[in-house]
């Protein structure tokens, strides 16, 4: 007889909070190749939430699972001829879908079958909270700076939204490798974090000028490499604000994510500076560099990064746990304004302690 799982599923697209079904599945058998894991703890993204709406880059076949990114858990069973993982091995799986690329199943759910190449081992020492949150925010953070960009020591890097989960990350990279920060954020209270954090200098929108401060900050030789999360005017500012042959890197667009009218999705970029500046604006999206990056490159990143938060460089807040039956309350604080905490699915006894939820 056929084991059965709980699964937070979509059964169509629309607002997570209508159209999130907790149902009973079978569990699933991995094939070669793969592994079933048994899942311990998987965060809720603000972009998981667009998955569900339509709004992202990719829609998944309704009914869906939830959950399009990350989880920790442990090996249950291997697939045939499969011997490159470890029956009980603790291990972070990278659901993150490629693009492009085959479907992934999503987190939300007990159980779940995954490519053995998109599991990392994780130490028991890493508490599930931190762990479940190694494969997005940190990945990206360390592929923007030293990847996409490139950002040498002694170089100044822009960043917008500095205050959001990948902004301290990258403010706690730079800090590492020795590179400068310029941090843009849009209220006072968030300024004297992000200076505890690392970050050489602050710039806040709410009463100050950000053209005028990055100026004043990059001196005659300006600013050259900029990452932005925000887009719409603020975006542009950066750019604008960008030495001539300068780059921007844009990850993300908060200023539109409520927004319904195509007008309002857009960088208002200035052509005479694009033109005359040779300034260039391109985008990132983790899911088109997992469709690009081979399992061995995507592998050696995330190990990477892993070695960066067991070696305390970078932190990453504890979560809220919940289980997945309070998937509304859970929903509701993933895009609560300046919540500051990532709430987590959790199986099990769901506790919780001050340093994250415990390794199962």
């Amino acid at each position: 007889m056929s084991r059965s799982m709980r699964a937070l599923v979509a059964v169509k697209a629309g607002e997570p909070t209508d159209v999130l079904r907790l149902e009973s599945r079978p569990v699933p058998t991995p094939k070669a190749g793969q592994a079933l894991i048994r899942v311990e703890a998987t965060p809720v993204h603000a972009s998981d939430l667009h998955v569900l709406r339509g709004r992202y880059g990719f829609s998944p076949e309704f009914p869906a699972v939830g959950g399009n990114m990350e989880c920790v858990g442990r090996i249950e069973a291997l697939g045939p001829d499969t011997r490159t993982r470890v029956v009980g091995e603790r291990v972070v799986v990278a659901a993150i879908p490629a693009v492009p690329g085959p479907p992934v199943a999503g987190t939300w759910q007990e159980h779940l079958v995954a490519d053995v190449r998109r599991l990392l081992p994780v130490p028991d020492h890493l508490s599930d909270s931190t762990a479940c949150q190694l494969a997005v925010n940190p990945l990206t953070a360390l592929l923007l700076v030293t990847r996409e960009l490139d950002v040498q020591p002694g170089e100044w890097l822009l960043q917008t939204a500095a205050g959001s989960t990948v902004g301290r990350l990258v403010v706690q990279l730079s800090r590492h490798l020795g590179i400068r920060t310029i941090n843009v954020v849009r209220r006072r209270g968030v300024v004297e974090e992000i200076t505890a954090l690392g970050g050489d200098e602050v710039i806040c929108t709410e009463d100050e000028d950000l053209m005028q401060r990055v100026a004043e900050i990059g001196g005659p030789a300006g600013v050259r490499k900029a990452l932005d999360c925000v887009a719409g005017p603020v975006g542009a500012q950066v750019s604008q604000a960008l030495a001539p042959g300068g780059e921007l890197v844009v990850y993300g667009a908060l200023s539109t994510h409520r927004q319904t009218d195509p007008a309002a999705l857009t960088i208002p970029l200035q052509a005479r500076s694009v033109i005359y500046e040779t300034k260039t604006v391109r985008g990132f999206w983790l899911n088109r560099w997992f469709g690009t990056a081979s399992p061995e490159i995507a592998l050696h990143a995330l190990a990477k990064v892993r070695d960066l938060v067991a070696d305390e460089v970078l932190s990453i807040p504890p979560g809220q746990p919940f289980p997945l039956e309070r998937f509304a309350e859970a929903v509701g604080l993933a895009e609560a304004p300046a919540h500051g905490t990532k709430p987590l699915f959790v199986f099990g006894d769901g506790r919780a302690e001050d340093d994250g939820i415990p390794a199962q």
